[in-house]
């Protein structure tokens, strides 16, 4: 999960936006499509949840900075949201946080014949700059490097 440049520079005024706003950006996602760029942001608060309120105020305020910095260059849309029940893991703090969660990743390259894991995440590891996931799927424990990890989600039950 290698962020762009533009999903860098977007991530950077987010922070300073939400923070204001008491929140904090989970992902950010920068979409070049045929004729205009897809900008999506999901964010989260510790306390409570990201209203519909919350979304119109920091995507007004958001888009104002964007159109300033020209991040992304040319026409886009901005979806601004919370992360959802089936919210997106993409920080070390997330991958921690939700560890004894049920989680379904998909994978850049192959582990074990594999692109797709669905199972729990029973821990995330550092050591020596190297991370790792550990998930149990279908009774066998699998350890997967952070960095083949195109995409993870939490699983709603």
């Amino acid at each position: 999960m290698v962020q762009s440049s533009h999903e860098d520079q977007i991530w950077q005024l987010a922070e300073s936006v939400l923070a204001a706003e008491g929140m904090e950006p989970i992902l950010v996602e920068c979409l070049k499509m045929q004729t205009r760029w897809v900008v999506r942001i999901y964010m989260d608060r510790e306390e409570g949840s990201v209203t519909v309120d919350d979304c119109a105020r920091v995507s007004n305020q958001l888009g104002d900075l964007l159109d300033v910095h020209d991040v992304p260059p040319g026409p886009y849309v901005l979806e601004v949201s919370s992360p959802g029940l089936d919210r997106p893991l993409y920080r070390d703090k997330d991958f921690l946080k939700y560890r004894g969660s049920e989680v379904t990743l998909r994978l850049g390259e192959r582990i074990e014949g594999r692109r797709k894991f669905s199972g729990e995440l029973v821990d995330y590891e550092v050591a020596d700059g190297i991370k790792t996931l550990v998930i149990r799927s279908a009774g066998k424990t699998f350890r997967i490097p952070r960095e083949a990890v195109d995409k993870a989600n939490l699983i709603y039950k």
